[in-house]
């Protein structure tokens, strides 16, 4: 069976994929969550990581917060770290700019969670329409929630997870990570899968 690591900043996204994975993920296909200590723990323990896995059929997926950096220039550094450690096709994925913008994006969910009324409502506001550009979404899902609970990153994550849709999601990045991740799955099995050397026609003897 083939397995998928994911590599993770930090353990909200372990809760978070946790309980979405299986909702993705086809019946051949486990995964595994490896959660660190920030980025600087993710990005210095990679390498080690990534050349030192021993279990067979493991493929690689580096999911990180973009924050306030490049969007490019972190997806290559990551891309380079893998290349170095003799994981090329590791897929990486950024969220934009961060674990939150996710769930602003699925308002509905959110609303679900933590039972906010007309919350979904405010996914047509100009600034839930794509909350990938918001700089700060931690913050802005804390003044949404604030009249029922105090926000923390990883009981959020743990309370809307359930009720991500993966289909209806406002945010880019998000649905990058999904059509991401489905086209890194069918290109291993595409690469497994045997080819067949044709037959060639022997010369019928007289």
């Amino acid at each position: 069976m083939m397995q998928l690591v994911f590599m993770l900043e930090e353990k909200s996204a372990q809760v978070m994929l946790d309980i979405l994975l299986p909702k993705i993920l086809p019946d051949d296909v486990s995964f595994q969550c490896v959660p660190h200590q920030g980025k600087k723990d993710l990005e210095q323990s990679l390498p080690n990581k990534l050349r030192n896995w021993n279990t067979p059929n493991s493929y690689f997926v580096v999911l990180r917060d973009k924050d306030q950096e490049d969007c490019l220039k972190l997806k290559t550094r990551l891309q380079q770290i893998c290349q170095d450690n003799n994981r090329p096709t590791t897929l990486i994925r950024i969220a934009v700019h961060e674990l939150e913008s996710w769930f602003l994006g699925d308002l509905e969910a959110v609303s679900k969670a933590f039972s906010l009324n007309n919350l979904t409502k405010q996914q047509s506001k100009k600034k839930f329409r794509n909350p990938d550009l918001l700089a700060n979404a931690q913050e802005e899902l804390k003044k949404l929630v604030r009249t029922k609970n105090n926000y923390q990153k990883i009981d959020g994550a743990r309370a809307i997870a359930p009720y991500l849709s993966v289909a209806n999601n406002a945010s880019t990045s998000f649905q990058q990570f999904i059509t991401g991740l489905n086209g890194y799955i069918q290109q291993i099995k595409s690469s497994q899968t045997p080819q067949l050397t044709p037959l060639t026609p022997q010369p019928t003897t007289p």
